[in-house]
């Protein structure tokens, strides 16, 4: 199995050192995401610059644009093999109801899929003390899962997998996507040469 792997949190995320680690062991890896944090980026395009790519090491390259760039330029001619999967992640903190809109790493994964690649994004539920050994290794036991059974082209699963050790993790469920209601209200402060910020 060949594996596209990518993020929002930068070439240099543990969550997505942690995702190589672990899906080594299954296929053949290709890296390519930002060469610095992109979080929030949502499905955004650089449409007005020339993107620069650096490779890093053999199979594992940073690209100076967004997460969609990084899959785009991948799968439209970059990598010298089409992958069979795209996994996008580990991020940092859920990624649930709305919040996919705004992710970099949901988008990542939805650009994958929408270029016929079936496609996981990855989301550590935690906003504290990261340890990402087990989402890294349910990630790997559910790609086994489909390179075994199958997966129709074009799915996007998003996986949020809870914090702590793997053997607490009791299972897995199929969800919708659910709603997520934020504060409608925005703070506005003053700076400190008098000019208003939000």
């Amino acid at each position: 199995m060949i594996i596209l792997l990518s993020n929002d949190d930068g070439i240099q995320s543990e969550g997505l050192t942690s995702l190589e680690a672990e899906l080594g062991r299954i296929g053949e890896i290709y890296t390519v995401a930002p060469d610095r944090a992109q979080s929030s980026m949502s499905h955004a395009l650089t449409l007005h610059r020339p993107l620069r790519v650096q490779e890093i090491a053999p199979r594992r390259l940073a690209v100076d644009g967004t997460p969609v760039d990084c899959v785009k330029l991948s799968l439209t001619g970059l990598l010298p093999v089409r992958p069979n999967l795209v996994v996008s992640g580990i991020n940092k903190g859920p990624n649930l109801g709305d919040d996919i809109i705004y992710s970099g790493t949901v988008s990542a994964a939805i650009e994958g899929a929408l270029l016929g690649i079936p496609a996981i994004a990855v989301s550590l539920v935690t906003f504290k003390d990261f340890d990402f050994r087990a989402a890294a290794e349910f990630t790997a036991e559910l790609v086994e899962r489909i390179a075994e059974r199958g997966i129709p082209p074009k799915t996007l699963l998003n996986v949020n997998v809870p914090a702590g050790e793997k053997k607490n993790i009791k299972g897995w469920r199929a969800t919708r996507m659910g709603k997520r209601h934020y504060s409608e209200t925005i703070v506005e402060r003053i700076d400190p040469r008098g000019g208003k910020y939000y």
